[in-house]
């Protein structure tokens, strides 16, 4: 993510102001990880079934992929909507900080055979467990990397004149 000169390797400004420190700063790692990827993320991406990601990534390929951010045990196992991001996505993964316990994602629950596993600080991730990759059908695909190039480039123009883009 280059653009006036300088990489974007952390989340849109605005993205994740509510959420704690944790979540922002797993999010800047994995954005890290995904740029030597030649993937590139957005933070916050709405979703047209009302969901909203916490980070959607396009590779070079078109290939997309959703992570969704846990930074404690209690919203871990409170979260009953992440399966309704797998038809908007080729890859699924979650993202932890350092010192997460790792053994829910294990569980039948959160679906090991297609869930990734990525641990993140602030500076960089590590990839415990590959996502799966289940195509989306061309479609499907279409709308979804229309919509995500869209979303970008009115957050682009936003930062260049806020009065233009607002918000998604």
């Amino acid at each position: 993510m280059f653009y006036e000169g300088r990489m974007a390797t952390a989340p849109d400004s605005d993205c994740f102001a509510d959420a704690p420190m944790a979540a922002r700063d797993v999010a800047r790692g994995v954005c890290r990880l995904f740029f030597r990827q030649d993937q590139f993320a957005l933070c916050e991406v709405p979703l047209p079934n009302g969901r909203r990601a916490d980070l959607m990534a396009i590779d070079a390929k078109g290939c997309l992929t959703i992570v969704e951010i846990k930074v404690s045990r209690a919203d871990l196992r409170g979260d009953a909507k992440w399966p309704d991001y797998l038809d908007y996505c080729d890859r699924f993964l979650w993202a932890v900080p350092s010192g997460f316990d790792l053994s829910p994602f294990d569980e039948a629950g959160f679906r090991p055979e297609i869930a990734g596993l990525l641990v993140a600080d602030r500076y960089d991730a590590a990839v415990i467990r590959e996502a799966a990759h289940r195509p989306l059908a061309a479609a499907r695909r279409k709308a979804e990397t229309l919509r995500f190039a869209r979303r970008a480039a009115r957050r682009l123009l936003g930062d260049l004149d806020p009065g233009l883009a607002g918000m998604d």
